[in-house]
């Protein structure tokens, strides 16, 4: 018997919630105190970012959060995830607090539950202070102490009101586009040993990071936000069902770009024995304590889900092969395949895995937004897209996987990285010549389904 009506939507506990993170928003780099990011580098450098783009104003939300909490709160929202500006707290890294960065936070936080929005903060979304990483960043071991000291900062300065943290978003991405690819700030190419060895240190600074907020609070519940990329099955035989499972948590490419590799130590103390013998001698060196440090007790699991792939067996060297989308199959502005099935079968393999509550703690498209001549937004695949992707979560629910959340990327429209602002995430428009914001039709969409709970979707 279904635990609620087919038509209740996702049940009344349920978080709704959006996202950004604070290099691609807050702007006012070089304001009050903050220090320099690796992102605040990476921008300077020539060629990096799409158009010469950079974060150092983008959304220009450390002066205009007001407006945007006031648009938050007319979407409905239960719960907005934000990350924390690591230099902006913390000019060097470690040492020194930055009281106004301290009081930007204050108000922000202050802000959002004054409108009945939830803060979910993120510890690290990829602004790694400058100073730190000048003294090898993730590559230096006493990075772990350097986040820890970070964390508990956080813990002593914000967790009296905020009671829900993730500690990394996305090492798969800051570590391997970061460290390996150059793609992302810092921009190193380095060997693959090497960009394993600041993955590790990563991961052990999650397991600091958990203890110091621990320690700041007994009533936290502290989760860690990878990306999600699962493999699907080519149908719903068992034996699909079974070889997408097991090719979801296989390590086979020579970079960053897996599940288990970045999720077992975190998850379940210990790296996929199959993901150390694909790596050999370029897996890191582990040192007595390292995994019992990384495997710290978690109340649940973050996932950032945007595609996935369908797999099925091959004569290639590591068994399988990826099924070809076909052709004119739908994509993104960012030209990522339109798979929502990504969302019932993610969240399926990874619950079934690591036996934790899910939050789908990204998801969401890029679209070539623009404002009409009626001066709306009209974004119909945003729409269309995230119906799609939710009525495969809500499926997953539906069978019995404890899905709790799902935060929408991204809130507004902002610095994508090395795309700069090319793409268009938000379910806000933001004109970046004059800061006007212009809630795009997905908004009062979005607004409509967490207004009935979901049940919009049927």
């Amino acid at each position: 018997m279904e635990a609620f009506p087919k038509d209740s939507g996702f049940g009344p506990e349920f978080i709704w919630g959006a996202a950004a993170a604070s290099y691609q928003i807050e702007g006012a780099a070089f304001e009050d105190g903050k220090g320099a990011s690796v992102w605040d580098m990476f921008c300077q450098k020539e060629g990096a970012i799409f158009e010469g783009h950079s974060g150092a104003t983008a959304c220009d939300h450390y002066h205009r959060y007001s407006e945007d909490l006031d648009l938050m709160s007319g979407l409905g929202l239960n719960a907005y995830r934000l990350s924390l500006s690591w230099p902006r707290l913390i000019p060097e890294g470690i040492g020194a607090v930055n009281q106004k960065g301290v009081d930007f936070y204050d108000r922000l936080i202050d802000g959002l539950l004054e409108r009945d929005i939830d803060p979910w903060i993120t510890l690290f979304h990829w602004d790694y202070p400058l100073a730190l990483f000048q003294r090898g960043g993730w590559l230096n071991r006493d990075s772990v102490e350097w986040f820890g000291e970070f964390a508990a900062l956080v813990g002593d300065k914000f967790s009296d009101r905020v009671k829900n943290f993730f500690t990394l978003n996305e090492p798969q991405v800051f570590i391997g586009f970061g460290h390996m690819q150059g793609q992302h700030a810092p921009g190193l190419t380095l060997p693959l040993s090497q960009m394993l060895l600041a993955g590790h240190h990563s991961m052990m600074a999650h397991g600091k990071a958990v203890q110091a907020l621990r320690q700041a609070s007994s009533d936290l519940r502290i989760g860690y936000a990878p990306v999600g990329m699962p493999k699907l099955p080519v149908d719903e035989s068992a034996e699909s069902i079974e070889f997408a499972r097991k090719v979801t948590f296989e390590v086979y490419e020579k970079n960053s770009w897996n599940n288990s590799w970045w999720m077992d130590p975190v998850l379940k103390g210990e790296y996929p024995e199959q993901g150390l013998e694909f790596f050999g001698a370029d897996a890191p060196k582990i040192a007595a304590g390292d995994l019992e440090l990384m495997h710290q007790q978690l109340d649940f699991f973050g996932v950032n889900i945007y595609q996935g792939g369908k797999v099925k067996p091959s004569d290639e060297a590591r068994g399988f092969s990826l099924v070809e989308h076909g052709v004119g199959q739908p994509r993104t502005a960012f030209d990522w395949p339109v798979t929502p099935d990504a969302l019932y079968w993610g969240p399926r393999f990874f619950a079934e895995r690591y036996d934790l509550p899910i939050y789908v703690t990204e998801n969401g498209l890029s679209c070539r937004d623009w404002v009409s001549l009626d001066g709306k937004v009209h974004d119909p695949a945003r729409i269309d897209f995230t119906q799609r992707y939710l009525s495969s979560l809500l499926r997953g629910q539906r069978e019995g996987i404890d899905i709790r959340g799902y935060f929408h990327w991204s809130i507004m429209d902002n610095f994508e990285w090395a795309a700069g602002y090319k793409e268009r995430f938000g379910l806000i428009h933001v004109d970046y010549s004059t800061q006007k914001r212009t809630p795009k039709d997905s908004y009062f969409w979005y607004r409509d389904l967490i207004a009935s709970g979901g049940k919009l979707l049927f």
